[in-house]
């Protein structure tokens, strides 16, 4: 079964890149299932979603967690075996997996993954699929965070957006903190087909990805070629 993942740097919904995920499923219309639990399921943020799926060939669902067992009566298990295509939004990452292990959620995404639902997200909805990296999930500063290992890379996403973060993920991998990973800029995408880099795509020419390590002493960032996604 072939195994696919798609992240970005942006937590932000985007018709360009969830329809790239919808047409990667190879579905007609296939079910869309959004994971909001970095945000707390927040109403907003799920509004969008359901806004973004009204342009593109998919049907949408949205897994929540802030839930109780007399309204909801299908385990997550059940719920994500369903669908063709996930794609968690941004937050608070170590909340996120917190409340995953919790709940069996990190068992359940890992059964449909190996199964072919394709996985994918920005920010926490990007990193959580790695080894770990950097995150303000924490008061004053930012941390290291572990993850669900799908893929065994470190990962930082808003690589351009954000000051702080391309030199601290740089400092990291040169201390073996981290282990090398990949970089996304707010608006380019990284597409995994069984943990190996198959294409980068971006919303315009100036966002791009990067497979960043280490050699003798010294960080190198290796751009990944890929093409811009038309903005229908």
């Amino acid at each position: 079964m072939k195994r696919q993942l798609l992240i970005y740097g942006s937590g932000r919904h985007t018709v360009p890149f969830l329809n790239y995920m919808a047409k990667a499923t190879g579905k007609t219309k296939p079910n869309l299932c959004f994971i909001p639990t970095a945000s707390g399921d927040d109403a907003e943020y799920i509004q969008r979603f359901y806004e973004v799926c009204e342009q593109i060939a998919v049907t949408p669902h949205v897994l929540r967690v802030w839930i109780n067992s007399y309204d909801q009566k299908e385990s997550f298990d059940e719920i994500l075996s369903k669908m063709d295509a996930v794609v968690v939004g941004g937050g608070n990452t170590l909340n996120m997996m917190a409340i995953w292990k919790a709940q069996g959620i990190d068992i359940a995404l890992r059964k449909a993954y190996n199964k072919g639902v394709i996985m994918g997200g920005g920010s926490a909805g990007s990193l959580c699929w790695t080894l770990g990296g950097t995150t303000d999930s924490r008061p004053k500063e930012l941390s290291i965070v572990s993850c669900l290992g799908f893929l065994e890379k470190s990962h930082c996403p808003h690589y351009n957006s954000e000051k702080s973060r391309r030199p601290l993920y740089h400092s990291n991998i040169l201390a073996g903190t981290l282990a090398d990973g990949y970089a996304c800029d707010d608006r380019s995408a990284i597409h995994f087909i069984n943990e190996k880099v198959h294409t980068s795509v971006a919303l315009d020419a100036d966002n791009h990805s990067y497979y960043v390590y280490k050699k003798e002493g010294q960080i190198v960032e290796e751009l990944i070629p890929g093409t811009v996604l038309a903005q229908d």
